[in-house]
Order: C-alpha cells, then structure tokens, then sequence
C-alpha cells in the first residue's frame, strides 16, 4: 500500500490516536488528543489535523458527534512507519521456552508441541492462537502391493517415508491378472523404492519404453494415487486455541459477525491460504482487516510468522484479533514464539 504523506505533526497524533483506540477501544476525541497529545496544539487545531487524515483514508468517524477510530489503512501506516517494537525481555524469552517445551520432561511429539505453542500464544496474548501442523516435502515411496478387487479395480498399497501406510483404490481402464500385478508390484519395489514420487515418476517414462503399455498404464496410475496421497497429506490443518477470547472485544458483539468468523474458523480454506502466504516469507507478516481478502476475517488483523527446523519450513502460526490488538506487544510474541517451536522441533526430531 502507498503510504500518504503526512506532516510529522499528523504522524504524531495519528499514532496517538491509535495507541488510544487499542487501549480503550473507543472513539478519540480531539480533547484526548490534546491531553494525551506530547504536541502543544488546541483542540480546534487538532480538529484540522483529524479531518486532513480522514480525507486521506487514514481516520473515520463513526457519527458526527463522535470521535474518531483507525481504519486499516491507517492501522497500516502506524505498523509500517510509526511502531516501534521492542524485543521481549530476556525473562519473558525463558517462560515461553519453559512453558512450550519444560526441560525437565522427555521431549513431547510434534503435535503435542503444536498445540502447547497454539495454546500459548492464545494464553499470553489473550486473543486467538493457531499453529499449522508440521507439512513433509518429500513423500518417499518404500514399498507397493497391488490386490484386485471385483471388476476393474485394484487396492494400492503404499508404504511411505518410514512406517506410513496409505490405501488407494485404482480403476486403469482394464482387468489385471494377479500375477500381471504382482510383476508391476515387483518393478516398483526393485526400480522406485526409495525415491521420491518426482523422481518416481521421471522412471515410470523410462519404463514405458522397456515395459508392456499395460502394466506401465498401472504404474501410471498408481503413480497418479501416491501423488493424490501426496497432497491430501500435504494438506496442512492447524490447531487453534483461545477463540472465545475474542467474544470479549465490542468488535464481534454482533452475532453475524461473530458467526461468519467462527465458520472461517471451521471451513479453515482462508486461514490456510493467508498462512501459506507467510511461508515464503522470513519473519513476522501482517494482514490488517480488508488486506485478508475475506470478508470473514474484515475485523481481523492476523500477526503470522513461519517456524521452521532443520533448515526446513515446516509451517505457520498466527494471532488472531480485532484490528485494534496491541501490535507493539503481539509481534515480538508472535517472532520469539515460531523460533521456539522450531528449536523444540529440532530437538524432537
């Protein structure tokens, strides 16, 4: 977003006016302004001040008699240019360690971890926390067993990575004889165990040179299943904690509103797509009401941040509230949060 130029004197009280609206969540007037202002300005003047901001889309109204409130726009320009964040105090750093991953107790799985980091960005900030499960990049054929079922179909049995069996059903167009599978189960188990499905697939074009078309036809398509077991694998869900926090902000005091939220919550597809955003990006990002594209979330500002472990990102976790949280205090959170997880994950690994 285009930052409008403002005088300094209009940065200061803009950033006034929204440390106000944060803290007290409602309309600041041009006399708070002036009390709470470090500027030696009248309320008149300030009033000038306020309606140049509200021009340029920074400030709003919301009656005539009241004071004014932020927009997101102006909610952007405090977060980029006017917001000063400090780091966590050293103390504050070791009770997050602590009460993420206590030293004195075996190291937790990685689930239990994502839902104590959720469960405490949730706790210490006093909004919502989520945290995306923990996605693998490789999916690593180990071994493959084909069953027929009744008219054309197959029962695919594939062992991935170390231990993990996936179950696919294949229709290749036509009946297989048992032992036409179990010479497809035996290519695959000689040529392509070990591999990932790129490079599994990259041998099954080899073998359509060196092979029958029918039984290549089936290492197709039990390629095409591994790849579908990929991505719903792949697919990452999150775990949440502390929604009911936001059922104390005035923001979602309105039943649709609150609604809508929590079946964005439930349906879960515009989380997942703003926390994938942050994937590809290195430290804290910020999504502030409208820039979320989704109405849902309109109320909302998300502070997100990946974690990562062992050079690897893995995912994403987030804050949730309305677009009046405490950006100075959630975003140091949120940071020294995602770094913690993923030394935990380390360790567990």
């Amino acid at each position: 977003m285009a930052v409008p130029e403002i005088s300094e004197r209009a940065q200061s009280l803009l950033k006034t006016l929204i440390e106000c609206y944060i803290r007290e969540g409602t309309p600041v007037g041009s006399r708070v302004l002036a009390r709470h202002s470090e500027l030696d300005l009248s309320p008149a003047t300030i009033r000038n001040v306020m309606a140049d901001l509200e021009e340029l889309g920074l400030v709003t109204q919301p009656h005539t008699s009241a004071g004014r409130v932020p927009t997101p726009q102006g909610y952007r320009v405090f977060v980029d240019s006017l917001l000063a964040v400090r780091p966590l105090e050293p103390e504050a750093v070791r009770r997050l360690e602590r009460e993420l991953a206590p030293p004195e107790e075996p190291e937790p799985e990685p689930e239990e971890l994502i839902r104590r980091a959720s469960r405490l960005l949730s706790q210490v900030t006093h909004l919502a926390g989520l945290v995306t499960l923990p996605r693998s990049k490789d999916f690593v054929l180990r071994h493959v067993d084909f069953v027929p079922l009744s008219g054309r179909r197959v029962l695919a049995i594939f062992v991935v990575n170390e231990r993990e069996v996936q179950n696919y059903i294949l229709r290749p167009g036509r009946r297989f004889t048992r032992a036409e599978l179990e010479q497809a189960a035996n290519y695959i188990n000689q040529e392509l165990a070990g591999r990932t499905l790129e490079q599994a697939r990259a041998r099954v074009v080899e073998a359509m040179r060196e092979l029958k078309a029918s039984v290549t036809a089936l290492l197709q398509a039990s390629i095409d299943a591994a790849e579908e077991a990929r991505r719903s694998r792949e697919s990452p869900d999150y775990i949440m904690a502390g929604q009911t926090n936001l059922m104390d902000f005035a923001e979602f005091a309105d039943i649709q509103t609150l609604r809508r939220l929590f079946e964005a919550f439930n349906q879960k597809q515009a989380l997942l797509h703003l926390l994938d955003q942050c994937l590809e990006a290195e430290g804290v990002q910020i999504f502030i009401g409208e820039e979320s594209g989704y109405r849902a979330l309109g109320d909302c500002s998300l502070v997100t941040a990946p974690y990562e472990a062992g050079g690897q990102v893995l995912g994403a976790l987030a804050v949730i509230g309305p677009t009046r949280i405490p950006y100075e205090r959630v975003i140091p959170i949120v940071d020294v949060t995602a770094r913690l997880l993923g030394a935990a994950l380390s360790r567990s690994a």
